[in-house]
């Protein structure tokens, strides 16, 4: 987006210049493909005031940019280049094929048609700026260098070399080095690589890096929209709180791993306080705890986590009523039960399970009895003489509160989105230039912004990507008339 708005600038205004896509993939937008589990929610086409809410840091900072390229704006791109959108609940759009790869060729289309090359297995080592154009000494600043635990998790930082920082009119120049020795040439550099998350694709953190050696401040990243892994779900060796997502499955993660759950509410608490709560769909997986409702509240629970703090999910499969109303409706299906002539015979045990199964899916059963032993109260009055009880108020109370302390999280390599990242402190929100060096533009989630799951992420990246592109272009343009005149 941000190759296609810089070409389509440089077009509108007559100038020559070449818009180049260095992508480090054998193909471009591998990540796009993914998104939306293939189908691809490209955005989401709630307004400004609904929208700037699901924007989990830094609203403000993208503000600008929302409104260069709403979320509209960018339905009515793809549809301009003939691709079919839909809006499903929740107001996300999707391509109407529901297929990812539409999405990616109509992008990589619509930059082929304005000139723009794109390069592909064009890894980038390193991005520096020219050094024989610089400004006198008087007016060069070192960069702020940072320590290299600023980054949590897998992030392969060099020492950060001193960077220049060019005052007033400068304008640097770029050498950008491939790690196959080539070496581009440019006047400005937009850096659109993503954070961390699904390394797979090529978001190894690279753009942190590099933003980090030309003088930029780093914000702690960490995964968000990821897995929660309850203690006792994995097979876990260790106490470190990144949990890989192929650790092999407890029997109680067996037991629980397929179940969706729909129309709950789950809480976060944290050192026992709760701090967040969402109303909707939950999925147990082999991760750990994901859904809609379980990435909403992973933000702050990785967050917490990080910190050394206890946190624990609290989920209440019976939202709609309260605990003393369950209780009665609890006991009079169980009655209803033991009325019924198909039960004379069958064993409080046996019992149970069919209470549960009118009370939840019954692929959930297994699960809630491994961690709700307290329903079943088993009394021995002899050597040969047991009496099981059924303890319906602590099923009522297990329906409202079944709580799950969490031990970690699933890392970088499925989590849909990395919060942290290059401080936008560094950053001009009308147009995503660097304040540190001229020229330079960053843009989507290599910055500190996230967003809730529902197409709020992609929004993010094609209106910052928009927008870096244009103020890019214009820039050179704005530079070649006054050389021109002068």
């Amino acid at each position: 987006m941000a190759a296609y708005h810089a070409a389509r600038a440089l077009v509108d205004a007559g100038q020559a210049a070449q818009v180049t896509v260095l992508e480090k993939m054998p193909r471009p937008a591998r990540k796009v493909m993914i998104t939306g589990k293939g189908r691809c929610n490209f955005t989401n086409v709630k307004d400004w005031n609904a929208f700037s809410g699901h924007i989990r840091s830094k609203a403000n900072f993208v503000k600008s940019a929302f409104y260069n390229l709403p979320s509209q704006a960018v339905v009515d791109w793809f549809e301009s280049f003939g691709l079919e959108t839909v809006v499903e609940r929740g107001d996300r759009a999707f391509p109407a094929s529901h297929h990812a790869s539409d999405v990616v060729d109509t992008l990589v289309n619509a930059c082929l048609s304005l000139g723009v090359k794109i390069e592909t297995e064009a890894e980038v080592a390193t991005i520096s700026t020219e050094a024989g154009r610089q400004l006198p000494s008087e007016n060069v600043r070192q960069s702020r260098t940072l320590p290299t635990d600023c980054v949590s998790g897998p992030l392969p930082l060099t020492k950060p070399r001193v960077a220049t920082v060019f005052g007033g009119d400068c304008l640097p120049g770029f050498s950008v080095k491939l790690v196959d020795g080539r070496e581009w040439k440019c006047e400005r550099v937009i850096v659109a690589t993503g954070g961390l998350s699904y390394p797979t694709t090529g978001s190894t953190g690279d753009g942190l890096r590099w933003a980090q050696e030309l003088g930029h401040q780093l914000v702690p990243t960490f995964p968000s929209l990821t897995a929660l892994v309850p203690k006792g779900y994995k097979l876990q060796e260790d106490k470190d709180l990144h949990i890989d997502r192929s650790t092999p499955l407890s029997e109680l993660g067996q037991a629980l791993c397929g179940v969706q759950l729909k129309n709950i509410q789950l809480a976060l608490r944290i050192e026992g306080t709760d701090v967040d709560s969402e109303f909707g769909d939950i999925d147990f997986t082999d991760g750990g705890l994901e859904g809609p409702v379980g990435f909403q509240l992973s933000r702050k629970a990785v967050k917490a986590l990080v910190n050394g703090s206890r946190v624990s999910l609290q989920l209440d499969l019976k939202p709609g009523v309260d605990l003393t109303e369950l209780t009665v409706r609890v006991k009079a299906i169980w009655e209803e039960i033991a009325k019924d002539p198909r039960s004379r015979g069958v064993r409080e045990k046996e019992r149970c399970r069919i209470l549960l199964g009118k009370l939840m899916p019954r692929e959930l059963i297994p699960g809630f009895t491994a961690m709700h032993p307290e329903i079943i109260t088993v009394e021995r009055r002899g050597r040969a003489d047991t009496k099981v009880w059924v303890n319906l108020v602590s099923i009522a109370k297990a329906l409202k509160a079944w709580q799950f302390d969490i031990a970690g999280y699933v890392g970088y390599e499925r989590a849909v989105v990395t919060a942290g990242g290059v401080s936008t402190d560094d950053f001009v929100a009308k147009t995503m230039e660097s304040r540190i060096v001229p020229g330079l533009y960053l843009c989507g989630e290599v910055l500190d912004i996230d967003a809730d799951t529902g197409g709020y992420n992609l929004q993010l990246a094609f209106a910052t990507g928009a927008l870096a592109g244009r103020s890019a272009a214009k820039s050179l343009s704005i530079k070649t008339y006054a050389e021109e005149t002068k």
